[in-house]
């Protein structure tokens, strides 16, 4: 069974194949054209290289890259751009998750498919009662109505959250929330926590794009992990950070 990432060409995404490509898993991605990938997946046997957008992708043309997949990650983001950040298409991260879930939905699954998405530690998951300071919660009140992407984040998880809930008997899923993301050649240690433990606008910690990547791939292989984090939204953080 394969292992399908959206997202692949960017900065984690990459990470998180390589992660996985390492634990001998097989592996497709969807990548626009124009996109710039590691030379080496095209001469990789357990790598398939689907060419597309995937904002412009039908539920029936998704169902088909799923019918060989046992779990979907998604490292999507916006462009740090004016066309990124403003532009078209806004939802890209929740209209993602909503075609892979309705794709999958589509099908007769034989098995329930692993959902990993990325997300970011500034995002609450208000399945729990996570404290936030009145003066964060008018921060990211700002921020929802000035960025775009912050906005698409959230409603990808709650997509996930309250549409597919805790108890889906075909879709399983994980909502990684890293902090300030920085670049490190090695995976090192880090820390995972149900929720925040320091406010990611005013005292945020680091989360190395490896170790997100390292943690994501964890999580679709190892059983006893998934089984413990599955239907949460995990913080990771660098433990030296």
């Amino acid at each position: 069974m394969k292992i399908l990432v959206l997202g692949a060409s960017g900065a984690t995404g990459k990470l998180l194949v390589d992660q996985l490509l390492e634990l001998g898993r097989d592996v497709k991605v969807i990548v626009r054209a124009s996109s710039s990938i590691p030379q080496s997946w095209g001469n990789n046997e357990q790598v398939e290289i689907i060419q597309s957008n995937i904002h412009e992708m039908t539920v029936g043309e998704m169902a088909n890259h799923l019918k060989d997949g046992s779990a979907v990650a998604s490292c999507l983001g916006h462009n740090l751009s004016l066309k990124g950040m403003y532009g078209e298409p806004k939802k890209l991260v929740k209209d993602a998750v909503r075609l892979v879930c309705e794709a999958y939905l589509k099908s007769t699954p034989l098995m329930p498919l692993k959902i990993v998405l990325m997300n970011t530690a500034g995002n609450s998951n208000r399945d729990l009662n996570e404290p936030v300071s009145s003066s964060q919660k008018m921060m990211l009140a700002l921020i929802r109505t000035l960025l775009p992407p912050h906005r698409d984040n959230e409603e990808a998880s709650d997509y996930l959250r309250l549409m597919i809930g805790q108890n889906h008997p075909s879709i399983q899923w994980a909502v990684v929330r890293p902090d300030t993301l920085i670049d490190e050649d090695k995976v090192s240690e880090y820390s995972l926590h149900a929720s925040p433990t320091r406010s990611a606008i005013f005292n945020p910690g680091k989360t190395s794009r490896i170790n997100v990547g390292h943690f994501m791939g964890s999580l679709i292989v190892e059983e006893k992990l998934w089984n413990k984090w599955k239907g949460q939204m995990p913080v990771l953080y660098n433990l030296n950070a």
